[in-house]
Order: structure tokens, then sequence, then C-alpha cells
């Protein structure tokens, strides 16, 4: 049996990656940790699988070909800036996405499909893009102030016209994450 880490995502337009580096540049001017996406990895999550077999990777293309063939193209405004859980304990910094119905339909659609066939529901869907991860409480206010001050930051809107399966493989220096599957819609 052989196991990757897998996820499906929708990888991020390249027009609006300058101006996520202008944020992710104002964030790195704090003294403190935070461990940020590589501008080529950034992407919205629709689902995190963790390790599965590869043997069930046809069986888990099929459900995913079964859903996005119900769905044309559509457009999300990536807007805002924020942190899980909150502003006042920051684990994570996220980008917003604005008017996300035809997301979250695409992704409740998706769940259903995977609980057909096994794979567990997810417990909460928040539509977000991770910049990056905070590892040190260290100068947390500058942190919260930055977030603050981009939290109707307008970024852009894209097109998503198609989802891809990823294999995440963890090295030291952060992860690679190779296409296994590209699906348009």
């Amino acid at each position: 049996m052989s196991e990757i880490r897998a996820f499906l995502a929708i990888d991020l337009a390249d027009d609006l990656k300058p101006k996520i580096n202008r944020i992710i540049k104002e964030f790195k001017q704090i003294d403190t940790k935070i461990k940020y996406v590589e501008l080529t990895n950034l992407h919205l999550t629709l689902k995190f699988f963790g390790d599965i077999d590869t043997n069930g990777l046809d069986l888990l293309e099929n459900a995913i070909k079964n859903v996005v063939g119900e769905f044309e193209p559509f457009k999300i405004n990536i807007t805002g800036c924020g942190a899980f859980p909150n502003n006042n304990h920051i684990k994570v910094i996220w980008l917003g996405i604005e008017d996300d119905t035809l997301l979250r339909d695409l992704h409740d659609k998706l769940d259903k499909e995977f609980a057909r066939i096994g794979i567990d529901k997810d417990r909460k869907f928040s539509t977000h893009l991770t910049i990056g991860r905070m590892k040190s409480a260290k100068n947390k206010n500058q942190v919260k102030s930055t977030i603050e001050e981009f939290a109707d930051f307008e970024i852009g809107e894209m097109e998503v016209s198609q989802i891809s399966l990823k294999k995440s493989t963890l090295t030291p220096r952060g992860p690679i994450y190779e296409d296994i599957s590209i699906f348009e819609l």
C-alpha cells in the first residue's frame, strides 16, 4: 500500500499575487515569527484529505469529475484580511472571499460525494486563502493592527475554471505541491 498526502484546491490567479505579496511585505516588517505561504503555493483549499491510499485515487478522481461537471466557471472576489481563530489569538493569517455562494456550493456537493465514497465530511468549511501561520506571540499587537489595516483591502477578482487534486510533500524548507489531476469546470 502506497500513501500520499493530498488535498483538493483552487490555485490563485497569477495577476493577484503582486497585491498579496504587498500585504505579506507589510507583515514581514514586524519583528515576529510568521511562516509565510510561498506565492507559488497560494491556493484555496476545498478539501484536505491527509494521507490517502494511492489505490483509491481512481475512485476519488471519479467523485470529483461527477461534481465538477455540474459547474460552469465562476468568479470569486478576494478581499480583506483576518485571523483564525480570531484577531486576539492569531494562529493563521488569511485573506477572505467575498460572495462565496458558488464556492460553497462546489464544496458542499464535493463533500457529499466524498461522504458517499467513505471520506469524512468537513466539520466546518471556511472560504479563505492562508498567507501565513503565526509561530510566536512576539509583537502580536503589531500583527493585529496590520490585519486590521488590511481588513477591507481589495485584492481582486479571479475566475475559477478548474480545481486541482494535489500531492503535498513536506520538507524542512516547506511543502512541495504537485498536481495529480486537474479538473475543468
